[in-house]
């Protein structure tokens, strides 16, 4: 869709309901709570609250709170996967597998209070294997990032939503 001042595209966004119905996640694993500026399948940003009142907190660094770095990957993979399964307009969440992680850099903690922009950018897919980009921003600063490949178990086709 053509925002009709100017030749720039109108990027799209999906907020938790919507992604709940592409992702098999659910709380408190869900680590993506919104989608904005979505292209295509090329690229989109997911956004994640961090609250002091998430369970991983009750066991990590006590009395100082730190979101575990490996949680970071996760939560940009799960953008990733809703990118592609709004694009595929799957009827309902598939499984998806992670299948690699690389150039992983996890730089800055994370922690209570803190919003995380998970941006992703798709590098390529070939049949049922997507692989992206992603980088993990707080406040402008970057707390993690990687490369990953993951791939839908089963035909995405098969349960595909007509266009």
């Amino acid at each position: 869709m053509m925002n009709t001042n100017s030749t720039k595209p109108t990027l799209g966004r999906m907020e938790t309901t919507d992604i709940l119905k592409l992702l098999p996640h659910r709380y408190p694993f869900l680590l993506v709570e919104r989608l904005v500026d979505i292209d295509g399948d090329s690229s989109a940003t997911g956004i994640k609250n961090v609250t002091i009142d998430e369970p991983y907190f009750q066991g990590s660094f006590p009395n100082n709170p730190v979101m575990p770095t490996m949680l970071l990957l996760e939560g940009m993979a799960q953008t990733a996967g809703a990118l592609c399964m709004h694009h595929l307009k799957v009827k309902e969440p598939p499984v998806i597998y992670f299948m690699s992680i690389d150039k992983a850099r996890l730089r800055h903690p994370v922690r209570p209070g803190d919003t995380i922009h998970y941006r992703v950018e798709k590098i390529r897919s070939r049949g049922v294997v997507w692989r992206y980009r992603g980088r993990a921003v707080v406040d402008g600063t970057l707390v993690a990032q990687a490369e990953f490949s993951a791939a839908i178990v089963g035909d995405p086709k098969r349960t595909s939503r007509s266009l």
